[in-house]
């Protein structure tokens, strides 16, 4: 198997390699390290068109290059430039071509410096991929380790995405700890004049026993065919998502994974709202997974 990590063919960021090497690390997997050149479409037969694009591969091929150069020599990395109609189309043709455990990119040049942000690239590709896709945070710097922790962002009824389960075997594959985390946001204005204080704690409390049962009994059911499932469970709360996020506590080698909606398509990617709320405040690497058609 491999990993497909999708760089700017202008080699200014090298922020999905790092994230490929901590992956690489757990499973062992190559790395294909990818620049796309996107090419017009349909193709023209314009021999100076064509001029044009075998050197902007060809300088592409230089700068990918210099980056893999960079990496640690303990990891098997390839480089490879990919002519596409768009660079969502291209990782998508190479992740079918290499059979692709995750293809893995960077965040969008306009978010905020380590924290996940999603351009047009990221934005159909999370929409559209049939494979775990996994996001570094915008300028993430080369780690010495692996992932040593997942922690899969539960949401109750939506979990029937099966993300628990994909998760502990993720877990167990990757000799990683499994954390579940559940978000809650309450404005502090949402029950100004109509809720005490205390009253809204209280029942904030009572949702998260609730959910707390709920995950354990999410825990059972992934535990069959699983020889030993081990899991913290945590709830993030605030007045934001930011503030929610922020609440749970995060450590270098973690990774956030977060499932499909509910209403996408088996077997694809689909970005549910909650999950790019907590998504957009993440500050750690973060896997979007497909859901499973026997969820």
């Amino acid at each position: 198997m491999t990993i497909v990590a999708g760089v700017n063919a202008s080699g200014q960021a090298s922020a999905p390699l790092h994230l490929a090497a901590q992956l690489s690390r757990c499973t062992g997997d190559r790395i294909i390290a990818v620049a796309i050149v996107e090419r017009p479409w349909p193709p023209k037969l314009d021999p100076v068109e064509n001029e044009y694009l075998d050197y902007i591969g060809a300088q592409a091929q230089k700068s990918l290059k210099r980056m893999v150069d960079q990496l640690p020599d303990d990891l098997d990395v390839w480089h490879v430039v990919h002519q596409a109609a768009s660079v969502p189309e291209g990782l998508t043709e190479l992740a079918a071509e290499w059979n692709a455990d995750v293809v893995v990119v960077g965040s969008s040049s306009t978010g905020l410096l380590g924290r996940v942000a999603l351009g047009s690239v990221t934005d159909r590709l999370v929409h559209t991929a049939a494979v775990p896709v996994a996001i570094a945070p915008r300028s993430y710097p080369a780690q010495r380790g692996r992932i040593e922790r997942l922690t899969a962002a539960y949401g109750g009824q939506a979990d029937a995405v099966g993300l628990v389960a994909a998760s502990a075997q993720l877990a167990q594959r990757w000799s990683a700890r499994l954390r579940i985390a559940s978000f809650t946001v309450r404005p502090v204005t949402m029950f100004s004049g109509a809720i005490e204080t205390g009253a809204e704690d209280l029942v904030v409390k009572q949702w998260a026993r609730r959910t707390q049962e709920e995950i354990t009994a999410q825990l059972e059911k992934a535990r069959s065919g699983i020889d030993t499932l081990d899991a913290e469970v945590v709830i993030g709360a605030g007045a934001t998502w930011r503030d929610a996020v922020d609440a749970v506590p995060w450590a270098a080698g973690d990774i956030l994974v977060l499932g499909s909606g509910a209403a996408g398509p088996a077997a694809q990617v689909f970005l549910g709202s909650a999950a790019a709320r907590i998504l957009r405040h993440a500050p750690v690497p973060t896997m979007i997974v497909p859901r499973r058609e026997t969820a």
